[in-house]
Parts: structure tokens; sequence; C-alpha cells
């Protein structure tokens, strides 16, 4: 067991706890002053038929002194026990104010103390214990200022692998999705009698343009979550926490914080819920309203879309930067929290026991691989496929011009119409289009659905079926896909030695853009007066820091009331705003982008 090393020793100096002679006795005492009131109460206890008779009156006693909840609502329901607690509180204030700290924590330091003199008299130890092999490696990964630096550069590794790596593969479902698929779909239903009706484009440009387009980053959180799954397994993200949690008190905040903030990274939703981990209210609230700057998982297709767009040279390092704004931004917001609405000079202790070092095996990191992945594509079949038919149903509808349902210009759409009526919202931040809005707008259903309404509003996988060959057999399509994975497994194999720094001739080679990247590329060049890559970063940085999803926001309702909720909810927005307004209106005056 690890202490947090700018806590107290776990025995700390009370020289009437340690016996200057051996063990005379295994029995547990505590110094004179508590044995006193343990003596005094356990008389109270005595005079009590139903409380002597259901606990031993020492360990109740004890257990009183140090505030046990459960056991005292017990003790407050029994009939006739005023005096007793009386008794309880008198003794608790006495004792606190003679040792001037907390008297669980006194308790807990004797009982320590006292394990530690019985082991000393009955175990013999090497006079220069050997030093494991954990403990060398912690000695690096734990330093007070080499362990920060390592974390930050394992977490550029993750983001690394899971962007470069992954490449290929997202290609290739991009290319199944876009191609057999979408072929084998239009002719199926042109078979049956449906091509050209409104139901082949709710199929094609709702679910699969919708659904599809989420799909196609499967691999790129499958690396994610391999990466993840290392660490975790290994042991080395409750060194991570541990790390951490030095820095955060000394910024200020709770040291188990953290954690939930660790969960945050997979999914904003049970990282709420873990807030419930940490002893104090305020506490909770603090690290649920700082959980949703975490990135989630659902975030990363967002990045990785538009980074590979703009930055295809450092689509990586952008990754990897967001990640870290998330982290700063909490950790900056936290700090002005804590010393305004929060502001406490209490500090709780942290305990976090630290697991020897680890080889992962390949059925651990393969099913938390596949329970997490799977559970992406769940969410991909229910709703993102709810909301993507709905973006559907509303670009079908024409408020204007002259089509008709479901054979209407875009522009001329019900989805276009509300989508443009925030608009004006966004234009200072260099994504005032109607197109950037509405994605960011179906975004508080589930930050994935941002990707799929992005490709049902460019209509790219409709237009890429057209334009493919209409009789592609079920044969060749078979071909095609077997064929261009064999391709792409290649492809991701060359590119792992990018992680360590040695370029191939052929991962030095740029993907071959799609049609939703060709068209989000016009789009912001468009929206932004020609500082494309400003304006998407700019994007990237808002969709990072605004509202999270409507489950998220559910789960904040549940822990924390209204009125946290709609702190966290219009909070959120507000800053996601403030800081793109700035990264593109100072990039702009600096010529960037």
């Amino acid at each position: 067991m690890t202490l947090n090393p700018t806590l107290k020793s776990p025995l700390p100096a009370h020289p009437a706890a340690v016996p200057a002679a051996p063990l005379a006795s295994t029995a547990m005492r505590y110094d004179s002053p508590i044995e006193a009131a343990i003596t005094q109460i356990s008389a109270v206890l005595a005079t009590h038929a139903t409380l002597a008779t259901q606990y031993p009156p020492r360990w109740l006693a004890i257990q009183l002194l140090e505030g046990d909840e459960g056991l005292t609502t017990l003790v407050q329901a029994a009939p006739n026990s005023t005096p007793l607690l009386e008794q309880v509180a008198s003794q608790h204030a006495h004792l606190s104010a003679h040792y001037n700290d907390d008297l669980d924590v006194v308790l807990a330091d004797q009982r320590y103390r006292f394990v530690h003199q019985v082991v000393q008299h009955t175990l013999t130890r090497p006079a220069a214990p050997a030093a494991t092999i954990s403990d060398r490696i912690d000695q690096i990964v734990t330093h007070k200022w080499l362990g920060i630096p390592i974390f930050l550069m394992l977490m550029w590794a993750v983001f690394k692998l899971t962007t470069d790596v992954s490449a290929p593969m997202l290609d290739w479902v991009d290319g199944v999705i876009s191609g057999p698929l979408t072929t084998w779909s239009i002719a199926l239903l042109g078979a049956l009698g449906l091509g050209g009706t409104w139901f082949e484009s709710l199929v094609v440009d709702g679910v699969i343009a919708g659904v599809g387009g989420v799909l196609v980053f499967v691999p790129v959180l499958f690396a994610l979550y391999f990466a993840l799954a290392l660490l975790e397994d290994s042991g080395y993200m409750a060194r991570a926490a541990f790390v951490m949690d030095r820095l955060m008190r000394t910024l200020g905040l709770h040291g188990k914080s953290f954690l939930p903030m660790i969960v945050g990274f997979g999914c904003n939703v049970p990282a709420i819920y873990a807030t419930r981990t940490l002893e104090r209210q305020q506490d909770r609230i603090l690290t649920g309203l700082l959980v949703p700057f975490m990135s989630c998982s659902a975030r990363l297709p967002v990045y990785v879309l538009l980074a590979a767009i703009f930055f295809p040279a450092q689509t990586g390092l952008v990754v990897f930067g967001l990640y870290l704004l998330g982290i700063l931004v909490a950790i900056l917001l936290g700090i002005i929290l804590k010393h305004t609405l929060f502001k406490s000079s209490e500090q709780i202790p942290f305990i976090l026991e630290l697991p020897p070092y680890r080889m992962p095996t390949v059925q651990s990191i393969w099913q938390q691989m596949w329970e997490r992945t799977a559970a992406f594509v769940r969410k991909a079949w229910t709703i993102i496929m709810v909301t993507s038919i709905v973006v559907w149903l509303l670009i079908a509808i024409p408020v204007r011009g002259t089509g008709s349902f479901a054979a209407t210009d875009m522009d001329d759409s019900a989805f276009a119409a509300v989508s443009g009526s925030i608009a004006p919202i966004f234009a200072p931040l260099g994504f005032g289009s109607w197109e950037a809005s509405g994605a960011l707008l179906t975004g508080f259903v589930a930050k994935e659905v941002v990707v799929s309404t992005m490709s049902q509003i460019y209509a790219v996988e409709a237009e890429a079926a057209e334009d493919a060959e209409a009789t592609l057999s079920v044969v060749d399509g078979l071909t095609e896909i077997v064929t261009s994975f064999g391709t792409a497994a290649l492809d991701t194999l060359k590119a792992i030695p990018l992680i360590i720094g040695v370029n191939l001739a052929e991962a030095e080679e740029e993907a071959e853009p799609t049609a939703l990247m060709g068209a989000l590329q016009a789009s912001f060049e468009q929206a932004s007066g020609g500082h494309g890559a400003l304006a998407a970063l700019a994007f990237m940085v808002f969709v990072l820091l605004y509202t999270p999803c409507m489950v998220a926001v559910a789960a904040a309702r549940q822990e924390f009331g209204n009125k946290w909720m709609w702190v966290s909810i219009i909070g959120q927005f507000g800053l996601a705003w403030l800081v793109a307004l700035v990264v593109f209106q100072i990039g702009r005056l600096l010529g960037l982008g």
C-alpha cells in the first residue's frame, strides 16, 4: 500500500503509543486518554440492555468514536440512546482537541503502529530487503520530476498508435461501406422495385451514410482500446493516478478526482458515476463538472477525420494536443472553482495500492478491446441509427424551393433551416455554416453523430455509389473486400515502426482523401474565408469542450441535481465557444491557417 508522499506517514509520532519494552500482550491497546474514553462509553453501553446484548461494548465504543455512520444511525434509532450519544460526542470532542487531529485518523495511526510493533517482534527481515523489479521500475515512472513527462510520453505514443497504425484499416472499412455495401444495397432495392424511391434514400443516405460514417472509425477505437488495455493490465494506470495525484494536490484538487477522469477517457457517463468514490459532496460535484473535459472515445472520430484532412502529417500530434488541452482546461477550471465556489481547507488522505507489474495476457486484452468496441457498435445500431433517420427525415422535408419529399436540394431542407438559425452563433469561430452547426446540434445526442451527420449532409456515400459499377457482382465485391483487407493489413504492419520514429518509404505515402474529406475541406475553407485549417482546429476544440452527450447530462442530473446539471450545460457551452473563438481569431491575426 502506497501513501501519497504529501500526506503524513501512516505511523505518526504519538510517543505514548510506542511501548519501550517488548510486547507483553498481543491485545490492542490505545493511548491512555483513548482507553479512558472507551471505558466510559462502554460503561454507559453496559446500562443499555439492547445494545449491550447485540454488540461487544468495547468494539461498539471504538466504532462510535470513529464516527461509523451505519452504527451511529442504528444507535440513534435505539430507544433511550441519548445519554450514550452525548457521552460519545463529549469524548470525541475532548480527544480531537487533545490530539489536534481527526480522531478516526488518530485511531487508525495507532492501530498501524501496533501492527508494526507486532511485526517487528515476530518477523525477521534481511538487513537490506532486495528491491523487486516493480520497485526498480517505480523509482523511474513514479519519480517526482520524471513521472509526469513519462505519463505524457506514453499518452503521446497511445495516440500515435491510434491515428497512424489504424489509418489503413480505417480506409478499408470506408471503402467497404461506400463501395460494395452501398452498391449492393442500391442493386437489391432496385431489384425489389424500390430504386429511386424515398425508401432507397432512407437506406442509402440515412442508415448507411449515417451509421456507416461512424463505423468507419471502429479500427481507430480498436487501436485505442488495445493501447489502454496494455497500460491497465501491466499495472501502469495505477502509477499514473499516483503521479497525477501529486500535481492535482499541488493545484488544490483532490487526489481521488483523477480516477474518475481516467475513466472519462473511455466514456464520461461511468466517469460521472465514479465520483461516488469521493467522500465529500462538494468534491463529487467539482469532479463531475470537470469530467466532461476528458475527451471520451466518442469524440475521437471527429478529431481523426478533421485532423487527417487539414493536418495529414501531424494527425497524431493534433489528437494528442486535444486530449492534453482537455486535461489542462480541467485543471485550470478546477483551480478557479476550488478557490471560489468550492473553497475548503480540508485535506482527505489519498491511499492507493500499487499492484506489481504484470505481463498482459492476450485473452485479457482481447476481452477488453472486444467489450468496449462492441459497446460502441451497439450504440451505432441504436442511438446513432435513430438519430441518423431523424436527420434524414429533416433533410428530406422541403421548407422552401420547388423540391418534394426526399427529392429536395439540401439547402432547402428543414434541417438546413433549423441549423441555419443557429449558424450565426458560430460565425466568429470560423465555422458558421449550417452544415457544421447542424452536426454540432445532433452531436448533443452522441458525439459520434457529428461524423454521421456530416456524412448524411454531404451525401458522399450515395454519390460514390452512383459512380461505382452498378452491376458489381457479389463474388467481385467479396473478392475486392478480401484483397483490400490484405493490403490494409500489410500497410498497418508497415506503419507500426512510425511509433518508434522509424520511417519506411511505403509508410510515408499519404492516404487518398475520401469524398467526405474533400467536401468537408471545401466547406470549412468557404465558411472561414480561406482559413480552413484554423476553423477546423477551432471546431475540434469546440467538440472537445462543449456540452457532452445527453446520457452524460442525464447522469449529471441524477448524481448532482438540476442546478448543477444546468451549470454544467451552460458553462461548458460558454467555455467551448470562448476558447474556440480565441483559437480562430488570434490564429487569424497571426496569419495562421
